[in-house]
């Protein structure tokens, strides 16, 4: 278990993310949006509360989680077509639709892939680097196709009200960009955090 001196910057964490999710809660562009964007977050955060007391991650994945929810919570504030910064660049770098959702789908190979590693390190489950890297890369891609799915199922059931859920903005490949951006953040991830994640692996008695 992580040393007890860690209890303090992760409760500014969950503090910070309450603030965060209070503010996103206040007046949303679209209530039903919100409620379908901050879901995930709500049910991470929960799960990570449930285990804590048993399995407390390193600091560098609570990070990651925080910063993932933060993005779900500003995508359900404005609904992830109109997330007004993202705007701002659309205009400055010209693109053709708002690209916040791909910022969502980067940190959610990100956060997932580092989570399954330390959970595959400190369980002992995986034996070797290559079975290591490639399982904490199939993680995240295994999720992320089922959020797709759930995505599908909500604007199956309820049509044109989950338009701005979906935040497709009219782009044919946007399912397959999304899956893209998963693998790519995944890998780039474990490549690039590894050595730290391996540092605070250490300070686990």
């Amino acid at each position: 278990m992580i040393k007890k001196s860690g209890g303090n910057f992760h409760l500014f964490l969950l503090i910070s993310l309450a603030c965060v999710f209070a503010w996103s809660g206040y007046a949303p562009r679209d209530r039903f949006t919100w409620i379908l964007e901050v879901i995930p977050a709500i049910l991470g955060v929960a799960i990570l509360l449930y285990t804590y007391p048993r399995f407390q991650f390193t600091n560098l994945v609570y990070i990651l989680v925080w910063i993932q929810c933060v993005i779900l919570m500003v995508g359900g504030k404005y609904t992830y077509a109109q997330m007004p910064v993202f705007e701002y660049f659309k205009e400055l770098f010209g693109w053709t639709r708002n690209n916040y959702d791909k910022l969502g789908h980067v940190i959610q190979g990100v956060t997932p892939a580092l989570i399954a590693r330390e959970v595959f390190i400190r369980r002992e489950a995986v034996n070797g680097n290559v079975y290591l890297f490639f399982l904490s890369v199939a993680v995240p891609l295994a999720f992320a196709p089922l959020y797709e799915i759930f995505e599908w199922l909500v604007a199956a059931v309820n049509g044109e009200k989950a338009e701005g859920f979906l935040g497709t903005q009219g782009y044919f490949w946007d399912t397959q960009t999304d899956l893209f951006a998963c693998l790519i953040a995944s890998i780039a991830a474990l490549l690039l955090l590894s050595r730290w994640h391996n540092a605070q692996l250490k300070k686990i008695g």
